[in-house]
């Protein structure tokens, strides 16, 4: 399984950024998926994670009401749509892969995607 992890960037504190992960994960309907992230000098932490039906998701109290994990099955693709971002959201993050439909300990990792936020 390949997990394909884009959209970090720059942003300003209040701002907006979407995350994407592409999988090669057949059939992508059968994982359950995730978003964690790592900020210099921390260890990683869990931000979110969807069921493979996105019937289910978990978000994390630090990012709850600001961040939505979400899936298109039919792309092979799970997002994270990041809002009213903080400084302390800046972070590596990396997307994750379990085989089961309910989300657990990942089994596969992506590359991770960078996300600097600004004053």
């Amino acid at each position: 399984v390949q997990l394909q992890a884009s959209g970090g960037g720059f942003v300003q504190a209040g701002g907006s950024l979407r995350l994407s992960c592409s999988a090669s994960a057949p059939p992508f309907s059968r994982y359950a998926m995730g978003w964690f992230r790592q900020a210099p000098g921390q260890e990683r932490e869990f931000v979110a994670a969807i069921s493979w039906s996105g019937g289910s998701t978990h978000v994390a109290d630090s990012v709850k009401g600001r961040f939505t994990i979400s899936r298109l099955n039919a792309k092979n693709t799970v997002y994270l749509q990041m809002n009213s971002l903080k400084l302390e959201d800046t972070a590596v993050y990396y997307c994750a892969a379990r085989r089961d439909p309910a989300w657990g300990p990942p089994d596969y990792w992506g590359q991770g995607t960078k996300v600097t936020v600004s004053s």
